[in-house]
C-alpha cells in the first residue's frame, strides 16, 4: 500500500506564486483558491475603507490596509488570511516597521464582506479565527441583509441594522459609521 504525501505550502510559497488571476488564503498550509470578489463586494468594502483611512490619518492612529494584504496569523504549518479591511495600531506598526511580506499577526481590526457564495458559517468561523489570533474587533458585513455582525470577543456578538450605527471604539476611538453607509 503506498501514500502520497504532500508538503504543506509555506507563507513564503504563498508571497512568491506567480499572479495567476485568483486571490489565495493559506490555512494550515493548504491553499484555499477564491475568485475575484464582485462589483458589490468592492463597492461595499471602499464604503468602509474610505472613511476608515481619513479617520485614521486626520488622527495619526496607525495603518489602514487594503484588500489582499495578508496577515500571517500561524506558522508551521502557515495560516495567510487577507480581510477585506484591515487596521493596525500606530505602536504595532511602529513597532515591526515596513514589512516586504506579510504582516506579522492579526490586525487590530478586520472587515469582512460577505460574498453571494459566503455561507453565515464560514464568514462566522473565519471571524472568529481573525478574534482568535488577536485580532481585538471584527466586522462582517452582509449585503444581502444590509447588516453588519460585530463580533468584540468570541462571545461578545452581535447584529447591527441599516438604521444603527456602528462604533469602534475599542480600537479606533472616535470612529463611527451610519450602517445605511455602507450599502
Amino acid at each position: 500500500m503506498s501514500s502520497t504525501f504532500t508538503k504543506p505550502t509555506t507563507a513564503d510559497e504563498l508571497l512568491a506564486m506567480p499572479d495567476d488571476g485568483y486571490r489565495y488564503e493559506l490555512i494550515e498550509g493548504e491553499l484555499i483558491r477564491m475568485s475575484p470578489a464582485g462589483a458589490e463586494h468592492g463597492m461595499v468594502a471602499m464604503n468602509i475603507t474610505g472613511p476608515l483611512f481619513a479617520h485614521v490619518f486626520a488622527h495619526d492612529l496607525g495603518q489602514v490596509f487594503a484588500a489582499e494584504t495578508g496577515f500571517q496569523l500561524e506558522s508551521d504549518p502557515d495560516t495567510v488570511c487577507a480581510p477585506d479591511v484591515a487596521f493596525v495600531c500606530k505602536a504595532r506598526v511602529e513597532g515591526v516597521g515596513v514589512i516586504q511580506g506579510y504582516w506579522p499577526g492579526a490586525p487590530d481590526f478586520a472587515v469582512e464582506v460577505m460574498s453571494p457564495n459566503d455561507s453565515t458559517p464560514k464568514t462566522d468561523a473565519k471571524a472568529k479565527h481573525w478574534i482568535s489570533a488577536g485580532a481585538k474587533l471584527v466586522w462582517v458585513v452582509n449585503p444581502r441583509k444590509r447588516t453588519v455582525t460585530v463580533y468584540k470577543s468570541l462571545t461578545d456578538i452581535f447584529e447591527v441594522t441599516e438604521n444603527e450605527v456602528l462604533h469602534a471604539d475599542e480600537v479606533l476611538t472616535g470612529f463611527q459609521l451610519a450602517v445605511s453607509e455602507v450599502f
